[in-house]
């Protein structure tokens, strides 16, 4: 009588029993212990008497990745991911499809001068990896088209048979005979260094193993400095290694025993000076060693002091130094003799601008230049430094650009007397373009576009960005980055004449808010599937994060400040729906890594305002990770959340921590991505999370948890894998805001 065949109702009962139920791993007795404890680093001022707080599913972490009950564990829910979005397969692939349809898959990009040769790399259609090549020099800034090419490394040969490559500090020898590359097959950032004979084309029997990524050759090309980790995978020993000996007779010249820093190397541009710089969130301090002196020694530029914090660079015959030094929180661009370079023989190059951040310094033969921040966006200055003696202060000028939204970084700047310097310009609606800017003062046209990256199926002019602001609780402005179709509203009559949008659009509300990073409104091709789809991309500059200075860091993003970090993202989510432009029912949330304790903070406090988060290798178990010193990153770190063993962080960071703060209330949908071999934020972080907030949440919407257990921290090195995961997550989001059903109906008809 119902026209449904009989037949129906016992293959539903079996498919319904067959469905994979929310997967809850088990929960096991366990205590983490917070304070002293005997035999380990618990900071400097541990409370005595322990605290101890239930973990009961503490036993997820396992530091080998073999235990196979975690194994089989994560094997589920990556099975239960697959059962709740098998419906959007279609999509997916669709998604997947529009991501290459924009890819230019065989292109190369700009090639720079280094030595006789022009170094660039490229991509051939179809290969997962990029082809790292040159070409000899010829008149000019460009190479000769008809030049042969000699291709130095392909990444796709060296990846061959490995589901995860990847290729870190490709360097050739100060000669250009030789290539030192590291490899990295597992995605947990530990390096073996491979040399490879340029003339040949042959792998040398030389190598080195265990390495952390960074490599600098001796002028003698023979030697080479690496740098290694300790157990913690924090970089804290230099090592000399010469070329046919045994790596057990190398030179180790520098040891961090300070467990709280991190250390790491590079060569001056004039490649006279090695630079060896310990720092940790507060403090540098940095030693250089004379490459052209034979038995040179590292000599100390300026002893650590806390809170002194300064970067280097040789220029003409002296260093350069930008440094916080005397209270300049944005830094200020000091001069120093080589023969006395410590803090008292500093000299201010130009005077200190509070308003202006300086991030790094570029130098050349007679200028020098400045990449950094002004007015929430990067910049870049000139100044003029005739014979590289003397900084002409009064020279001061910055680069100015069309657009009121972009991001502008300094590129491969490899010769000193280049007239030009090279900057990698892009916004929210135009690609990356690389120009040269020429540096003299009296030039008709200083910018020179070099090459713009092609995104094929794509028109700029159908897009549209702006900036917007939401007032925080305690009354700062927070900045948002805005783009989306021009022709969005067009159907409800086009944007208000107060500028107000018609009606409620999708949005996606993306942030991070951690360690000073900005997130530059710059152009991804990544998110033209949203905007296409009439989704709203917002950008939310939330104090932690540098946009504005180190000040919306350092003074009101970090320590017993961070909460600004989650009542700012709330107050962007709130302004958004208050002016119309979306509601909670369309507006999802996005954050990846410390972005993820962000968005995790966020919906423990203010879960209505979301229908779907987006957490992607999500750092949501403060507590348990800061209080142990034997997970990476975690002593190098107290210096950027606190340390929740001494009394002054313990109840602050209990407040906000994600994991911790699970409680029984309805949650937006969440997806959660994470990778086995994650040295950054352990795959255990976000595996607990998904089984803690499906045992208390009090509502039927989704959490799916999918973990590569081939990656790390960075997803799939093969960038057509990269862009399937993309799309799983983006088929899912656009799922939760109610966009997919047509397209999903049109797929399957």
């Amino acid at each position: 009588q119902t026209g449904v065949p009989k037949l129906f109702f016992p293959l539903l009962a079996r498919t319904m029993t067959s469905l994979i139920p929310p997967p809850i791993a088990e929960q096991r007795p366990h205590e983490v212990v917070f304070g002293a404890v005997e035999g380990q680093n618990r900071g400097l001022n541990p409370f005595k008497q322990q605290r101890k707080y239930p973990d009961p599913w503490f036993w997820l972490r396992d530091d080998d990745r073999k235990n196979e009950a975690v194994l089989a564990h994560l094997r589920l829910e990556n099975d239960y991911a697959q059962q709740q979005t098998a419906h959007l397969k279609g999509l997916e692939e669709k998604l997947y499809n529009e991501h290459v349809g924009h890819l230019n898959e065989t292109d190369e990009k700009p090639p720079y001068l280094h030595g006789n040769f022009f170094y660039y790399t490229r991509t051939v259609k179809g290969l997962s990896y990029k082809i790292h090549c040159r070409k000899p020099k010829s008149e000019g800034w460009l190479p000769d088209p008809a030049a042969v090419e000699q291709v130095l490394l392909d990444e796709n040969k060296v990846a061959e048979g490995h589901p995860q490559c990847v290729i870190g500090s490709v360097t050739p020898s100060t000669d250009h005979s030789l290539l030192a590359f590291c490899v990295d097959y597992s995605g947990d950032e530990v390096y073996d260094v491979v040399f490879r004979d340029l003339s040949t084309g042959e792998d040398l029997p030389d190598t080195v193993k265990g390495v952390a990524a960074g490599l600098a050759w001796g002028p003698d090309n023979k030697t080479l400095y690496y740098c290694t980790q300790d157990a913690t995978k924090r970089p804290y020993k230099l090592w000399r290694h010469v070329l046919g000996t045994d790596c057990a007779t190398d030179v180790c010249l520098f040891t961090e025993n300070d467990e709280q820093f991190w250390f790491g190397f590079g060569k001056s541009k004039s490649g006279r000076f090695l630079f060896a710089e310990s720092g940790s969130s507060e403090t540098s301090e940095i030693w250089f060693l004379d490459l052209h002196a034979p038995d040179a020694e590292l000599k100390l530029i300026q002893g650590r002091q806390f809170g002194l914090r300064y970067s280097i660079e040789h220029h003409g015959d002296g260093f350069l130094i930008w440094t916080n030094k005397d209270g300049a929180i944005n830094n200020r661009l000091m001069t120093a003799p080589v023969a006395t370079p410590s803090q008292e023989h500093w000299v201010e190059a130009i005077p200190y601008d509070a308003t202006r951040k300086i991030d790094d310094v570029e130098v050349f033969s007679d200028f020098v230049v400045l990449e950094g921040r002004q007015g929430g966006l990067s910049r870049v200055w000139l100044l003029d430094a005739p014979g590289g003696t003397r900084i002409d202060a009064g020279s001061l000028r910055q680069l100015q650009f069309h657009e009121e939204l972009y991001t502008v970084s300094l590129s491969v700047n490899k010769v000193m007397d280049a007239p030009f310097v090279r900057i990698l310009y892009s916004s929210l609606t135009t690609p990356n373009t690389w120009y040269n800017y020429e540096m003299k003062r009296d030039a008709a046209s200083p910018l020179t576009v070099v090459k713009q990256e092609t995104i094929l199926n794509f028109d700029s002019n159908k897009y549209t960005c702006f900036r917007a602001f939401a007032k925080a609780p305690d009354g700062a402005m927070i900045p948002m980055s805005v783009v989306r179709a021009k022709s969005l509203y067009d159907a409800d009559g086009g944007v208000k004449e107060d500028g107000k949008p018609p009606a409620a659009k999708p949005m996606m509300l993306y942030g991070y808010g951690s360690y000073g990073m900005s997130m530059d409104p710059h152009f991804d091709a990544r998110i033209l599937p949203y905007l296409d789809r009439g989704v709203i991309y917002t950008v939310a500059h939330v104090r932690g994060g540098g946009e504005m200075g180190r000040y919306w860091y350092e003074e009101q993003g970090k320590y017993l400040n961070k909460r600004n970090t989650f009542s700012d993202f709330i107050a962007c989510a709130e302004h958004m729906i208050d002016n119309g432009f979306t509601t909670p029912d369309l507006l999802a949330c996005e954050g990846r890594s410390a972005g993820g304790l962000l968005v995790g903070a966020t919906i423990n406090m203010r879960p209505d305002l979301f229908k779907v988060a987006v957490c992607g290798v999500p750092f949501v178990d403060l507590m348990n990770t800061m209080c142990d010193p034997t997970i990476p990153l975690t002593t190098g770190e107290w210096e950027e959340w606190g340390n929740p063993n001494e009394d002054k962080y313990f109840s602050y960071m209990l407040s906000y921590s994600p994991y911790d703060n699970v409680r029984a209330q309805p949650y937006p949908n969440i997806v959660i991505t994470a990778g086995l071999h994650d040295p950054r934020v352990a795959y255990w972080e976000p595996a607990k999370w998904a089984s803690k907030l499906r045992s208390l949440k009090i509502d039927n919407n989704d959490i799916i948890l999918k973990t590569d257990l081939e990656s790390g921290h960075f997803s799939a090195s093969d960038r057509y894998k990269y862009l399937r995961q993309k799309s799983f997550e983006q088929a899912a989001v656009l799922d939760k805001l109610g966009l997919a059903a047509a397209e999903v109906k049109a797929l399957s008809s």
